[in-house]
């Protein structure tokens, strides 16, 4: 294709088309009829040598062409519009923005309420939507758009994102108080729990994944040792919740158990083997770490979870 004799303004089309899968919503996105955005994709269509969509039901679905074009095509428009923009001051109290967080359940509890007592004074046109996290691929989501940034644990991360450690979190046993089975050990709260024990009573394992496996497990096999999970949830409370319930033990945060397991009538006590404590990161993409708004937002959430820091 001869770029000279290419309208670029197709790709401000295409990029449309992309992300709603609709003329009609494409063209209200950037502005244009429904007609011209049909004329434009038919001239991108010739232009491509590609279908680049066809139509299923009321939807466009992009051909797989099309997709390999759609990450490159967002990245590139981003930087264009930075370029031509130039960096802009962002101004919380009178900015209509909407951003998107990914993150357990820990946060809805322990991030959220400070931040929405701050937002309500300082930012009353944001909004903050928090969002599960993306099984298996945490990362993924910030690539396509899905959401502005991520708080995982510390992982390996690929060289287009950028990451800020926010507070390490150590991991503590938790039980209902009056568990059985340490009563009759006669462990108290706060006294470690023997390792035999430990693993022979049923545990209640955080896990998005629904893995059997989780924080915590390394340490138990380096010393030879396995624990017997009998539940897992994808949620903190939910795990909070069926421990309370049950004879059973759960390995959490000591945030978690700090300020969500109590109210649960949950008593914390110690691991019997040493488990290396969990770094908790902001992650986003680097095509938004200059970006005034979501520099904002970065500040404003470690300024809330800096107080969480072990």
């Amino acid at each position: 294709m001869n770029l000279l004799q290419f309208d670029l303004n197709l790709l401000r089309v295409l990029d449309a088309l992309l992300r709603e899968g609709s003329t009609v919503r494409a063209g209200q996105r950037i502005g244009l009829s429904q007609p011209a955005v049909s004329a434009a994709l038919g001239r991108l269509r010739h232009a491509l040598g590609d279908p680049l969509f066809v139509r299923q039901g009321q939807h466009l679905v992009a051909t797989d062409f099309a997709r390999t074009l759609e990450i490159p095509l967002h990245s590139a428009l981003d930087q264009i519009q930075q370029l031509l923009s130039g960096p802009l001051d962002f101004d919380p109290n009178r900015a209509r923005h909407t951003f998107k967080i990914s993150g357990s359940d820990f946060f809805a509890q322990l991030l959220m309420p400070p931040l929405a007592e701050e937002m309500s004074q300082a930012a009353p046109g944001v909004v903050i939507q928090l969002v599960d996290l993306v099984p298996d691929n945490y990362v993924k989501s910030l690539e396509s758009r899905s959401v502005d940034l991520a708080l995982i644990p510390k992982t390996d991360m690929p060289e287009w994102v950028d990451y800020e450690v926010m507070f390490t979190a150590r991991l503590v046993p938790i039980a209902r108080a009056g568990n059985s089975h340490l009563a009759r050990a006669g462990i108290r709260p706060g006294q470690e729990i023997p390792i035999d024990l430990f693993c022979s009573v049923g545990h209640v394992l955080f896990s998005p994944e629904g893995r059997l496996t989780g924080m915590g497990d390394a340490a138990l096999a380096r010393a030879g040792h396995k624990r017997k999970v009998v539940m897992t949830m994808p949620v903190f409370m939910g795990v909070c919740g069926a421990v309370s319930r049950s004879d059973f033990l759960a390995l959490v945060p000591h945030q978690v158990a700090e300020r969500i397991a109590r109210p649960f009538g949950l008593e914390v006590y110690a691991a019997p083997i040493p488990v290396t404590p969990v770094e908790l990161c902001m992650v986003w993409h680097k095509r938004s770490t200059l970006n005034p708004a979501h520099t904002w937002l970065r500040g404003r959430i470690a300024q809330v979870l800096d107080t969480l820091d072990a």
